[in-house]
């Protein structure tokens, strides 16, 4: 058993995390799939910081910003939101003036989870694999009896891997990394059963995908919910034009997205 103390004695806002998880097996399981991805995302925040490139910084924050409010670090995803604004707004001056406080909170708390899992960087678990269907034109129609796809745009793989975990036995699991991918994973004809649209996620153009949607007349088959981290009045009001399912709102927990999938599945009899 995981020593709980080493989190909460170092500022971990364990108990919200696990109104989303559920249960501390699937937090540690999630923590893991974290550490195996999270040097990836510093090196390319690293190399977008250093060729000046605000725009895929603010992607690869965002990022950042999600892990930590899932997992309950609060300071970093406070500075990584910081972060997220002023990139968004190309202000490189900003960026560079405290990246090296950022770096030194994902160190702070890459230190905390490595003494909390007992592991160093190299000896972490495996992620999960989640299937990423490659995108080609000629791609044929899957028949109408094929498994039923769950299609997710979300940067966040604790999203993913709880779909995975629940559904993966019924469902074939998708993602897209941005708005266009989806597009074309739409385009090859699949058997999407629902579709979870992150409307926040940095150059995901969450709207051109529904107006995509709407053009096509794709939501009487693909029923649709989206997930969104704002508190903004004006963009659920501008998302319920659409013939979506439901919204979704960030931070939830674990009964909320299984609701919601649920919600999304059995809006359309197949």
């Amino acid at each position: 058993m995981k020593d709980q103390n080493i989190l909460t004695n170092n500022g971990v806002d364990l108990q919200t995390s696990l109104e989303l998880f559920g249960d501390i097996d699937m937090y540690n399981e999630s923590l893991g799939d974290f550490m195996v991805e999270i040097g990836s995302k510093l090196d390319k925040i690293k190399t977008f910081k250093s060729n000046n490139d605000m725009e895929n910084y603010a992607i690869i924050v965002h990022s950042i910003k999600s892990d930590a409010k899932y997992f309950g670090f609060t300071e970093l995803a406070e500075m990584a939101l910081q972060h997220e604004a002023q990139s968004k707004a190309k202000n490189a001056h900003y960026v560079g003036e405290n990246f090296d406080a950022l770096m030194a909170e994902v160190d702070k708390v890459l230190g905390i989870v490595n003494q909390y899992l007992g592991t160093s960087d190299k000896e972490v678990a495996p992620t999960p694999e989640v299937e990423h269907i490659p995108l080609t034109p000629e791609a044929p129609l899957e028949s109408t009896d094929a498994p039923k796809t769950i299609l997710v745009v979300d940067d966040s793989d604790i999203i993913k891997n709880f779909i995975l975990k629940k559904f993966e036995n019924t469902y074939t699991i998708i993602t897209a990394a941005e708005g266009a991918e989806a597009i074309k994973q739409m385009k090859r004809k699949l058997n999407i059963g629902f579709f979870l649209l992150d409307l926040n996620k940095p150059n995901c153009k969450g709207f051109e995908v529904l107006d995509y949607m709407r053009s096509q007349d794709l939501f009487k088959h693909i029923p649709v919910s989206v997930i969104t981290g704002n508190d903004n009045k004006e963009i659920d009001d501008k998302a319920f034009e659409y013939p979506i399912v439901d919204i979704l709102k960030k931070p939830f927990s674990e009964g909320l997205i299984q609701n919601i999938i649920e919600k999304t599945i059995n809006s359309k009899n197949y």
